[in-house]
Order: C-alpha cells, then structure tokens, then sequence
C-alpha cells in the first residue's frame, strides 16, 4: 500500500523546476490572498461548503496527471485537503502522490515565492 508523501516546502520549491505536476486544490479567493506556486495547476477541489464534484474533478485531473505512476504534489492552504484528497486518489491506484507538508501557510512563513494570481 502507498502512503502519501510529506514534502517539505523546500524539497516541493526543486521540484518546480524539475517540472513535477503541481494541483493546488484551494478555492479562488485563497489563490487571491496567498498568490500560489509558480506553474501550479489550479483546481479547486472543495467550495466553501465543503461540497466537491468528484467525477468532475478526476476528469480534469486524469488530463494533467495522464499514469497512475506519475508524480504529482498536491497543495492546499494548510495540508488538511491535501491529505484527503491524496489518501483518495492513492486508493484510486495513483503510487507517487505527495503534498505540501504546512501547505502555503508554511510555505508563506519560509518567504518563499509565490505568483500572483490573475483572473
């Protein structure tokens, strides 16, 4: 059984350039406030209810994310969904999944740097 990896912000700013798939899972108005990660694929995964469109989801996700042994990191505000969501798609078969450990609350409190988020 795969676990789902603890990245440090650290180890996830390398991986940027190493060009490894990054979903930030957060809503709109938390890319707004925080900025998010440079080359970060955005999809909100969860509304502000707390509702989420599963099938919807996977379906853009599987267009990014194309084998099951791809590495992916997934990242949200404070790595609560990202634990979710990653304990969920490794059920679903996915062997490289990590997160942001923190989520960009850490990554915030390191400085490290974000892009702004435009519409």
């Amino acid at each position: 059984m795969n676990e789902l990896v603890d990245l440090q912000p650290r180890i996830v700013e390398k991986m940027i350039d190493d060009n490894i798939v990054m979903i930030d899972v957060r809503r709109e108005d938390e890319f707004k406030r925080t900025g998010i990660i440079k080359n970060a694929h955005l999809m909100t995964f969860f509304d502000e209810y707390g509702n989420h469109d599963i099938q919807n989801w996977m379906k853009e996700f599987e267009k990014i994310v194309r084998s099951k042994d791809q590495t992916f990191v997934l990242i949200c505000a404070h790595a609560n969904r990202t634990r979710t969501i990653g304990n969920f798609l490794i059920e679903q078969g996915y062997k490289n999944t990590a997160h942001l450990f923190g989520g960009m609350a850490l990554w915030q409190q390191e400085l490290r740097e974000t892009t702004k988020y435009i519409v």
